[in-house]
């Protein structure tokens, strides 16, 4: 395993650095995965569904997320403005990790 992360020449990025780098931060899991399952989210609707996320995280956490092409943002100018949230192509290339990811943590916590 080590090879993974120390054998790489050296102006070479470690692909599983390079992921946790996207998706690491401890909020942007959760967002991703309430994308993957409920589809086009609003801001209001993210932040209830994923319990002790503050307003500052959740805007960060989605700019980042935006940023990195793994989340899109779509404004919709009615009389109340909103705005919402989707996996990308790239995002939604990400569902089966999550979904693996889920399952080996389910399967631990019964140990």
């Amino acid at each position: 395993m080590s090879k993974i992360f120390y054998e790489l020449p050296e102006n070479e990025i470690c692909p599983v650095i390079y992921t946790l780098s996207l998706i690491g931060q401890k909020w942007k899991i959760p967002i991703l995965w309430h994308l993957a399952e409920d589809g086009n989210l609003r801001y209001g609707e993210l932040k209830k569904k994923i319990f002790g996320i503050t307003n500052l995280m959740l805007t960060k956490s989605l700019r980042e997320l935006e940023k990195d092409n793994l989340i899109s943002r779509k404004d919709f100018s009615e009389k109340i403005l909103h705005v919402e949230y989707s996996l990308t192509e790239r995002g939604k290339s990400l569902i089966p990790i999550l979904k693996s990811i889920d399952t080996w943590g389910r399967e631990q916590m019964q140990k």
